[in-house]
């Protein structure tokens, strides 16, 4: 055990389904049109079936690198439903796996050309009913951290401005744990994206104790209108190249004021943008905290991202990152090596058509990043008051207090 005196380390909960991951083999093609037209048949190799979701990609990453794990989560009872329990068992417990009658379990195509941006086709099934009446708080109680992921997936979560999110994580916290939270990009022509983000942010984060989007989905919440446009202008293509290191830092810090003690960005071949309130904070979190609150307190970091030699698929990639943040800081390390090892379990994950079996143990992953092989992606972190790290290859930003 990672967390002295709790049954388990980490409750995985929020959005589950079954993914269901073709085998596209490399065309040459760099557009999903180029491949998929009206009355054509495409071959493509065989099919993948795994758990998909933070739930499982987050969930059962963390167990491959050491993390004793309780997964959370609703199902239908229906054959998918009875999948998703089997493949969760086989990684930790399912004691928190509510089966719900007459309801459909989720499940995900997931259309994953090499070369081309990720689609998803995607059945909300139960998890749209998901609530805190599906939480077994007393299962969160007996844990060190509360997990939660997606709720733009999930329909009950954002609705009534995010009412019964902020209910989930008030009673997460009751419960002892310490908290954090994931997003998922929404598409803005649903009622999830045009959702008033930033007012269920500020009903929620007060509960939450580390945030960890992705920078388009915080760049999206906050500033909804801007986001489309550049989008616009770019053709519907993403923007972790088109958002400066500025905005990060004014995003991280709206997010800080609106109650969370870290956060990040993640940023995808950009690597990871983390920043933390001041240490005084760490005092309202649960049962785990930073190892060293000198070292994570008041910090600005930007971590870059390790040079895959080939990427297989990207899905859960940012799943796995999560997992391998966690791992670290249930373990007390330093934020500088949290982020590295979030970095590392993201370039594992490339290397596979599924979002875990890419996912080495936590000696291979420690081996990893003690040897010379991983080459990191420059992230262009520019603007004014950014500098190199003194020891390690990242840098830090105009707000880090370090010494």
């Amino acid at each position: 055990m990672l967390v002295q005196g709790k049954e388990y380390d980490l409750v995985a909960a929020g959005h589950i389904c079954l993914d269901i991951i073709p085998d596209i083999p490399d065309t040459g093609a760099r557009t999903m049109g180029d491949i998929f037209r009206p009355g054509s048949l495409v071959n493509i190799g065989p099919c993948a079936i795994s758990t998909g979701g933070p739930v499982s990609n987050t969930g059962i990453g963390a167990v491959k690198f050491g993390v004793k794990v309780a997964f959370m989560a609703k199902v239908g009872d229906d054959e998918h439903g009875q999948i998703i329990r089997r493949l969760l068992e086989r990684s930790g417990s399912s004691e928190g796996i509510r089966t719900a009658p007459g309801v459909s379990t989720s499940y995900t195509v997931a259309i994953a050309p090499p070369g081309i941006d990720r689609m998803f086709l995607h059945c909300p099934g139960a998890n749209d009913t998901f609530t805190a009446e599906d939480v077994n708080f007393d299962l969160v109680a007996r844990a060190g951290h509360f997990h939660l992921g997606y709720p733009p997936l999930m329909r009950s979560l954002y609705e009534n401005d995010g009412r019964a999110l902020a209910e989930i994580f008030r009673q997460a916290k009751a419960a002892g744990a310490t908290t954090s939270l994931d997003m998922s990009l929404p598409d803005p022509t649903t009622p999830s994206g045009k959702a008033p983000w930033s007012r269920i942010l500020a009903n929620v984060l007060p509960h939450v104790d580390v945030f960890l989007p992705s920078m388009e989905e915080g760049f999206f919440m906050l500033y909804r209108d801007e986001s489309l446009a550049r989008k616009k202008q770019r053709g519907g293509g993403e923007l972790l190249d088109h958002i400066s290191t500025a905005e990060c830092s004014r995003m991280a810090g709206e997010f800080l004021n609106m109650g969370v003690c870290m956060t990040s960005l993640k940023s995808g071949h950009r690597g990871y943008y983390f920043r933390t309130a001041d240490a005084s904070t760490f005092s309202r979190m649960g049962a785990v905290r930073p190892g060293d609150p000198t070292n994570w307190s008041n910090r600005e970091l930007w971590c870059p991202a390790f040079r895959p030699a080939r990427i297989a698929s990207a899905t859960g990639s940012g799943d796995s990152s999560i997992a391998g943040f966690l791992a670290a800081f249930l373990r007390g390390m330093s934020l500088e090596d949290c982020l590295r090892t979030a970095n590392c379990a993201g370039y594992q994950n490339l290397h596979a058509l599924d979002a875990v079996s890419g996912i080495r143990s936590w000696a291979q992953t420690v081996d990893m990043l003690a040897g010379d092989t991983l080459a990191t992606i420059d992230p262009r972190v520019e603007g004014e008051g950014w500098r190199k790290h003194p020891s390690a290859n990242m840098w830090v930003g105009p707000n880090d207090q370090a010494a």
